[in-house]
């Protein structure tokens, strides 16, 4: 096929801009998943339904197929049969391996999960006879099949299997222990390659009532369902019956075992009147009254080319073509339209490497990239206390801003000189419509932040209104409060506190504790007016000294410490130090340090003492 790139455009819905659907390719015949394996090469793997993977390279459709197996590929009927080719997946270290897993449903409509090796390293063929069939799942009806392929950040298989079928799961399945399916299975194929192994992780390992390839149960259809680039966390978007669609969010620290509730339940409310609620609610449903039907999960977006995606779960439906977004703001789920595409059928969305998501269309065969140029995103409680991150602003001090979308890249870019600059990298935040002085802007694992000064200027006021530009796009302001005083303490690893000996100005430590009756120093944030302040943004003089009005007290495992001096830290900026005595009598270990200013505390931090 040639190289084929089309853009479409649509009216700007949630994000103030326009969101572009970008065709990559087209031409292709049913397409289900969308996979991009680690070995640099930036090739998208198309799988076809019907029994075909189909690469694209460097931009265009490469003519004979990556592997052809509709020999062994359920015929799949057209329209919407659910059968076939489904999923496929990529281990880790592929470019090593020059191995892949498909999952489809054979000529007896069984689930299988094989492997297949290319042919070679770079080549754009893999061998069909080298199939190796790892695990064969029975299906009593012709829907529900899941086929979802994903390697967790464990390292692990994870395999999305439906309910078996029919409707309302008449088996049972979804609760069934010893049933594999309406599960999400959790399999070890890489440490044996001559079969798969149990991960010894596994919730029900050790519980005969289960089949121990079991990671969660009471799932529908899970068709697609994914894992953050950024957090680990698994996003479940399970097929409803007849009233919801449903999203889940299993968090990276679970430890498996999850029941999401079918047939129990589906998404928020009970299958049948009366029934007895169960299983883990989903954070998020949708139901049928606009012509959706059909969930299509999709990825959390972590790439570049849209940075006001970035954070975001992009999903749709498949018969409407809505595609929305997902996220939580405030402690609530936020889902937001963005794009309604028309004569779109969302098959599947893919992720590159880079964190870019693909859909595919199935009723046309084209594969386009998701593109937004939008502006960056705040919440009200993403702009904090540069210390303890409590959400508020104390005037003059250092605060932090969690933002979307206002360095697309990697890296850490920091203030070279005072005073503080007011853009770094294009980026400015404005407070009541002015920029404000910056420490630093950085995107490290995906998030971003961007360090700055409270104006001096907000003294007096109980709210400010906060905003992030980049280069000319200004996102949303947000209502912040601000406080006269809002104590926090500087650590050095969200914990322990970043406390100084004040003889050798070096850090205490486990190796180095502070002694009975020592002086030592801390750095502060939000401990209030000082006399003598300078400008926004300029370093602090030394002489006279800029000292706090009120005079905080600090405890260290209980006892009252002697503050000797608190004010703005000589030659930073919107920084406080606190210089202090150790109290004789304190207990040797780990101890809490508590600062308060004029009845607020701050959260308590860890110290070493002997």
């Amino acid at each position: 096929m040639m190289k084929w790139i089309c853009t479409l455009t649509f009216g700007a819905l949630a994000f103030g801009q326009e969101p572009r659907l970008v065709e990559i390719a087209a031409g292709f015949a049913r397409p289900v998943d969308i996979q991009q394996p680690d070995d640099g090469t930036n090739r998208l793997f198309i799988v076809e339904q019907a029994g075909t993977v189909r690469v694209i390279r460097d931009g265009a459709v490469v003519n004979i197929p990556v592997l052809d197996i509709r020999d062994r590929v359920t015929v799949i009927g057209g329209g919407g049969d659910e059968r076939g080719l489904l999923g496929m997946a990529f281990p880790p270290g592929f470019q090593n391996k020059q191995y892949f897993y498909l999952n489809y449903t054979n000529r007896s409509g069984a689930t299988t999960i094989s492997r297949f090796r290319m042919n070679g390293a770079g080549a754009d063929t893999a061998d069909a006879s080298s199939e190796q069939v790892l695990l064969t799942i029975p299906q009593p009806f012709s829907n529900h099949n899941g086929g979802q392929l994903q390697f967790g950040p464990d390292g692990y298989l994870y395999a999305g299997m439906g309910d078996g079928g029919s409707a309302n799961d008449p088996q049972g399945n979804a609760q069934n222990p010893q049933s594999l399916l309406g599960k999400m299975l959790r399999l070890d194929v890489e440490s044996d390659l001559s079969a798969y192994g149990i991960p010894a992780t596994n919730p029900f390992v050790n519980n005969l009532l289960y089949r121990r390839e079991i990671w969660a149960t009471g799932l529908r259809n899970p068709w697609r369902f994914s894992f953050d680039k950024a957090t680990g966390e698994m996003w479940i978007a399970d097929v409803g019956q007849n009233r919801a669609e449903e999203v889940s969010v299993q968090p990276a620290s679970s430890q498996g075992g999850e029941n999401y509730g079918w047939n129990v339940m589906e998404g928020l409310q009970c299958l049948r009147a009366g029934c007895t609620p169960a299983g883990v609610r989903p954070i998020h449903e949708y139901t049928r009254e606009n012509g959706d039907v059909s969930i299509t999960g999709g990825y959390v977006y972590r790439g570049v080319l849209s940075p006001s995606l970035r954070g975001l779960y992009i999903y749709g439906d498949y018969a409407s073509g809505r595609i929305w977004t997902l996220n939580q703001e405030n402690g609530v789920w936020v889902n937001r339209l963005l794009v309604r595409p028309a004569s779109f059928l969302i098959s599947t969305f893919g992720q590159d490497r880079a964190g870019e998501v693909y859909v595919a269309n199935l009723r046309t065969g084209s594969i386009s990239r998701i593109e937004v140029t939008g502006p960056p995103r705040l919440t009200s409680s993403s702009v904090v206390n540069g210390a303890s991150y409590v959400a508020g602003l104390t005037p003059g001090s250092a605060a932090t801003a969690f933002v979307s979308g206002a360095k697309p890249t990697a890296g850490i870019r920091q203030a070279s000189s005072l005073p503080l600059p007011t853009t770094l990298e294009e980026v400015a935040v404005l407070v009541n419509d002015t920029p404000a002085s910056l420490y630093a802007v950085a995107n490290v694992n995906g998030l971003e932040q961007v360090n700055f000064q409270a104006p001096f200027e907000l003294a007096g006021l109980t709210s400010a209104r906060v905003a992030v530009r980049r280069g000319s796009l200004t996102g949303a302001a947000v209502d912040v409060p601000v406080f006269a005083q809002q104590p926090g303490v500087f650590t050095s690893d969200g914990v322990r506190g970043v406390v100084v000996h004040a003889v050798t100005n070096t850090l205490v430590n486990a190796s180095s504790p502070m002694q009975p009756g020592e002086d030592v120093y801390l750095y502060a944030t939000g401990l209030g007016p000082v006399d003598n302040a300078p400008a926004t943004g300029n370093a602090t003089q030394s002489t006279p000294l800029a000292q706090t009005r009120a005079l905080p007290s600090i405890t260290i495992g209980g006892q009252s410490c002697l503050v000797r001096f608190t004010g703005l830290a000589p030659g930073l900026a919107g920084v406080y130090q606190v210089n202090l005595v150790v109290p004789p009598g304190i207990a040797s270990g780990e101890q809490d340090l508590v600062l308060t200013v004029s009845g607020s505390a701050a959260p308590p931090v860890k110290v070493f003492a002997r």
